[in-house]
């Protein structure tokens, strides 16, 4: 199914994110101009978070908050999500003090890629398909 205009720029977003989710898996390919050393990856990841990660949480919780109180099975989909946000966020508060940055990287970037493939996959067609008018009326600020 083709994305609605309206999920368009969360899904480029996403894209991106994957890009960060397979840079920062300990067995991650090298890419030209990215380095691969943890003290890189991790100053890398935080510019990521900061500048990108941050906003699409708040965009995606606008989102959700639309959405819920439509149909129950919605509002499943969407607290699983929303406490995925809260598991991702905290992942990443911890690395500060991980023993294992590289490990803790590498399951950040794991549970982050799960996570957005379930809301491309599963969520925004569901949102698509059984909620279009709500969809239709998004104004992100």
């Amino acid at each position: 199914m083709q994305r609605h205009p309206n999920l368009v720029p969360l899904s480029h977003e996403h894209k991106s994110l994957l890009f960060v989710c397979r840079y920062l898996k300990k067995d991650a390919a090298p890419y030209e101009g990215y380095p691969l050393d943890a003290v890189s990856k991790m100053a890398y990841m935080v510019k990521v978070f900061q500048e990108i990660m941050v906003p699409h949480i708040q965009k995606e919780d606008y989102l959700f908050e639309q959405c819920r109180g439509h149909r129950a099975d919605m509002d499943a989909l969407l607290d699983e999500l929303i406490a995925e946000h809260r598991i991702i966020s905290g992942m990443y508060s911890a690395l500060v003090d991980s023993a294992d940055p590289v490990e803790a990287m590498d399951q950040l970037a794991r549970s982050l890629e799960d996570h957005i493939r379930k809301e491309e996959r599963v969520v925004f067609e569901k949102m698509q398909e059984e909620l279009p008018e709500v969809i239709a009326a998004l104004r992100f600020e």
